[in-house]
């Protein structure tokens, strides 16, 4: 069974913190290095940068998988869409359904929000990545850089979903 519930607590933040570390950690030192991810995972996926994330509009949100944590996304609104800011699950956990899930459960969110596109941003060399985005209806509609300090950048794709 699989379920989404808000995370908006700080023990919420801390089990995305944990998923977040095994995640990245695996997934994208391949692709960034390990100094880049150690300052993200601080930058962006610690307890206290995700309190001052939902402060100012984000949604965190943790998929279970049989009662289990298994992943976590982030949604923001934006003025024209919804703003798929992350969405992560644990590598042993893929193949099951729950990203399907957790995109049914994104699109309806937009469509709450009364949104008809979904936006988000996706590592230039995350190929995989890529491929399943586009499997689900997104579009590549530009690169995008951005500065996030301490002499790293990310490189992006941007992504469109008409829904």
């Amino acid at each position: 069974m699989i379920t989404i519930k808000s995370a908006h607590t700080t023990q919420d933040f801390q089990v995305i913190e944990q998923l977040a570390d095994t995640i990245w950690r695996e997934h994208y030192i391949p692709i960034v290095g390990k100094p880049q991810i150690d300052y993200m995972l601080n930058k962006f996926q610690s307890v206290k940068a995700m309190e001052e994330q939902t402060a100012n509009r984000y949604e965190y949100y943790t998929a279970f998988y049989e009662e289990l944590p298994v992943g976590y996304l982030s949604i923001k609104p934006e003025t024209e869409h919804l703003f798929l800011s992350k969405i992560y699950l644990l590598s042993s956990y893929r193949g099951k359904g729950i990203g399907k899930t957790m995109m049914q459960f994104i699109t309806e969110k937009a469509k709450n929000y009364n949104f008809s596109k979904i936006r988000l941003t996706v590592n230039k060399y995350n190929v995989n990545s890529i491929k399943v985005y586009e499997k689900m209806g997104f579009v590549n509609v530009g690169d995008i850089i951005i500065d996030i300090g301490n002499g790293f950048v990310m490189d992006d794709y941007e992504m469109v979903k008409v829904i």
